[in-house]
């Protein structure tokens, strides 16, 4: 298993993962449903369109890999490293992505139906428009990512870090942020008036402006609209 430090640690490891190869035979497996890829290491390959249902990626490294419209029901990525790829409009229902880390990747669009994402380290990436509802991705570190859009209804982000992260125009009813961290974070013209756990401590750091609609009883800081 690879010990990632960030994306720089993630590509210093690839030269060492490629050489160390897979226990198994697996890695040479041909594209196809429930294709068992754990621990491989896979670079610039174009998966777009594939049928790849319960499909196996756990521990994977997988860098610049288009898995954009994929069909990845099912599938696993835990504990995987993904960098610079992307799942753009890709189905991603019921996938497991738990302790997975992702750096600059495009999640724009893609379906998490039934997913979870609990302890992901998602890092400048992409999930603008993304179907999050009831999708479980606490404790996790979301930093620096859009999640514009989004639908996160009943969604769990308790515990996460969501520093400098965007959530303008996302779905929140429902979203529990108990104790999530939202330095940064921006809810511009975002409604927040049902989401769970918030805090006037959590508000007084995250960036908002006239338009965001707070929950009962919290207020606008005297600092927003934040300054760039």
């Amino acid at each position: 298993m690879l010990v990632h430090s960030g994306a720089s640690g993630a590509l210093a490891t690839l030269a060492l993962a490629a050489a160390a190869g897979h226990a198994g035979a697996a890695c040479d497996d041909r594209v196809a449903p429930r294709v068992d890829w754990a621990g491989c290491t896979k670079v610039n390959l174009v998966l777009s369109g594939q049928a790849l249902e319960r499909a196996r990626f756990d521990r994977a490294v997988l860098v610049g890999l288009d898995f954009s419209s994929a069909r990845l029901s099912g599938a696993g990525f835990e504990a995987s490293e993904i960098i610079h790829a992307s799942f753009k409009n890709a189905r991603l229902d019921a996938t497991r992505f738990n302790k997975a880390f992702a750096v600059r990747v495009d999640f724009s669009g893609a379906q998490f139906a039934g997913a979870t994402l609990e302890k992901a380290e998602f890092q400048r990436s992409n999930l603008a428009r993304a179907m999050l509802k009831g999708v479980n991705l606490s404790r996790g570190d979301f930093g620096r990512s859009v999640f514009d859009g989004a639908d996160l209804t009943d969604a769990a982000l308790q515990f996460s870090n969501l520093a400098r992260a965007s959530f303008v125009g996302a779905k929140l009813a429902g979203t529990d942020l108990n104790q999530a961290f939202t330095f940064g974070t921006a809810f511009s013209g975002t409604d927040l008036s049902r989401v769970r756990g918030l805090t006037q401590a959590q508000l007084n750091i995250a960036c908002g402006d006239a338009k965001t609609k707070l929950p009962s009883g919290l207020k606008a800081p005297a600092s927003w609209p934040c300054k760039e």
